[in-house]
C-alpha cells in the first residue's frame, strides 16, 4: 500500500524541496548584502523576460534534457550513470567527425547523421563501464566517473593534434560546412517585421530533445524492454527468476543512457558552436544527475527540472552581470536544489508520508457473518 498519493511523490515533494532551497538561497543573498526579491526579479527578467532570454534558457534546458534522460533511464535499472559528462564529450567527437568528413546536402540529413553519430559515440563510451559492471562487478559509479577524465584527456589530445586545422593555435576543429548548420529559433520564428530570439543559440535540437522525452516514456512504460529494465531495477533476483538476463539489461540500459548523453552534442556542438571545442559540455553531464533526481526519473519531470536549471543558468548569468552577486552563488543555489531533492529527500518525504497516513480514513471493520443453520 502506498503511503502517499502518486501526485504528492511526483509534484509535492520536489516543490517543497525547491521551496526550502529557495529560502536558504534567499538567506545567503541577504548575508552578502543583496536584496533577495530584487535578485529573483532580475533572474526572472533575465531568463524569461524576452525571447532573447528564453532563447538562452531553452538552449541550456536542451542540454539538461538529454543528460537528465540519460541518468533517468539508468536509474530505472538501479544503475547510477555519472559518466554523462564524458559520454557527451565523445558524442561531440562523433558529431564533429560526421559533420567534417561527410558531405551533407541539407541540414535535415546532417541533423539525422549527427544524432546517430553522437548517440553511437556516447553509447560506445558507456559500453566498457557497463561490461565491467555486468561481468566483473566493477561499480558503475567508479568506472563512469573515471571515464569522464579519460574522455577529457582524449578530446584534448585530438583537438591539439589530429583534429586541429593547420595554422590554428586554438584547440578546436575547423568550422563545420554550411550545410550542417542547424536553424535557430531566430531563423524559424522571426518575420520581416519582428525579429525573435535575436542572437540566442536555441535551435531545432530543442524539438529533438522533446521527441527524446516521448521516446523514453514509451520505452520505459510501453515496451517489453522497459518492463524488464524496471523489473531488474526493483529486484535483480526476481528478474533473474523471471528469465531476465542481468548482463543484457545492464549493457543495453547503459548503451541507451550513453547514447542519450551523447546526443546532447547536436545542440551545443552542431547547433551552437558549429565546431568542436574544449569544454563544450560545461558540466551539463553532472547537472543531468540533479535533473533526473528532481524529475523523479520520469521524462515529464526531467523536462520540467531541465527548464528550472536552464532558468538558473541564464538567470545566474544576469545576476553576475548586473549585481555584485558572484556567479558562484548560482552554483550554491544549484547545490542546495540537489541537496534537498537528493540527499535530504527523506527529510521532506517522511513528514508528508506521516501526514497522509493520518489523513487516510481508517478501514472499516469486517462484518461478522452468522453461521448457517
Amino acid at each position: 500500500m502506498q503511503k502517499m498519493p502518486q501526485w504528492a511523490d511526483v509534484v509535492l515533494i520536489p516543490l517543497i524541496s525547491l521551496l526550502l532551497a529557495a529560502i536558504l538561497s534567499a538567506l545567503v543573498i541577504l548575508a552578502i548584502g543583496e536584496n533577495p526579491w530584487a535578485a529573483l526579479k532580475l533572474m526572472v527578467d533575465g531568463s524569461m523576460g524576452s525571447t532573447y532570454a528564453w532563447g538562452y534558457t531553452l538552449y541550456y534546458a536542451t542540454n539538461f534534457i538529454f543528460t537528465g534522460l540519460a541518468v533517468a533511464i539508468a536509474i530505472h535499472a538501479r544503475l547510477f550513470n555519472i559518466g554523462g559528462e564524458g559520454q557527451a564529450m565523445l558524442g561531440g567527437l562523433g558529431v564533429a567527425l560526421i559533420a567534417l568528413y561527410i558531405p551533407w546536402p541539407h541540414w535535415t540529413l546532417a541533423l539525422l547523421g549527427g544524432a546517430v553519430g553522437a548517440a553511437l559515440f556516447g553509447a560506445a563510451w558507456a559500453l566498457i563501464p557497463a561490461w565491467l559492471q555486468a561481468k566483473r562487478g566493477s561499480h558503475i559509479v567508479i568506472t563512469t566517473i573515471m571515464f569522464n577524465f579519460i574522455a577529457a584527456a582524449l578530446l584534448n589530445y585530438l583537438l591539439i593534434g589530429a583534429l586541429k586545422p593547420s595554422g590554428s593555435m586554438e584547440p578546436a576543429t575547423g568550422r563545420f560546412p554550411e550545410a550542417t548548420h542547424l536553424p535557430t529559433f531566430q531563423d524559424m520564428f522571426s518575420t520581416a517585421e519582428t525579429a525573435l530570439f535575436r542572437g540566442a543559440p536555441v535551435n531545432v535540437s530543442f524539438f529533438v530533445a522533446l521527441i527524446a522525452c516521448v521516446a523514453v516514456w514509451a520505452l520505459i512504460w510501453r515496451t517489453r524492454l522497459g518492463y524488464e529494465i524496471r523489473a531488474f531495477g526493483q529486484s535483480e533476483s526476481a528478474a533473474k527468476y523471471a528469465g531476465i538476463s542481468p548482463t543484457r539489461i545492464i549493457v543495453v540500459t547503459m548503451l541507451i543512457s550513453g547514447g542519450l548523453a551523447g546526443m546532447m552534442a547536436i545542440n551545443n556542438v552542431m547547433g551552437e558552436a558549429e565546431r568542436l571545442v574544449l569544454n563544450a559540455v560545461e558540466g551539463a553531464g553532472f547537472i543531468g544527475i540533479a535533473v533526473a533526481l528532481m524529475g523523479r526519473s520520469h521524462p515529464f519531470g526531467v523536462l520540467l527540472a531541465a527548464l528550472l536549471f536552464g532558468f538558473l543558468y541564464q538567470g545566474g548569468a544576469e545576476l553576475a552581470l548586473w549585481t555584485s552577486i558572484p556567479r558562484e552563488l548560482i552554483v550554491v543555489i544549484q547545490a542546495l536544489v540537489i541537496l534537498f531533492t537528493g540527499a535530504l529527500d527523506n527529510m521532506v518525504r517522511m513528514p508528508l508520508e506521516a501526514m497522509f497516513l493520518r489523513l487516510r480514513p481508517a478501514p472499516k471493520p469486517a462484518r461478522k457473518t452468522e453461521p448457517a443453520e
